[in-house]
């Protein structure tokens, strides 16, 4: 009876080992995935920032051109 009592108890001791290890696991799994998301979105954020700079560039350069077909236009008159 004692020899089973004491393999019960190391059985137990194994299952709460390997059950804090899995609970482990997945905390380390949800952190990874977490910091993947983030990264994710900081690099999107970078691109729509980069796209939203070009868009002003391009504006800039739309509105120099047409003023200066003006200021062309004007000294002919």
């Amino acid at each position: 009876m004692t020899t089973l009592g004491s393999q019960l108890g190391s059985l137990q001791t194994r299952v709460d080992i390997q059950s804090d290890f899995v609970s482990s696991l997945s905390d380390s799994i949800d952190s990874g995935i977490g910091r993947l998301v983030d990264a994710d979105m900081e690099e999107e954020s970078s691109k729509l920032s980069a796209l939203q700079t070009q868009q002003q560039l391009a504006i800039q350069s739309l509105s120099i051109a047409n003023s200066s077909s003006q200021n062309i236009l004007s000294l002919f008159r």
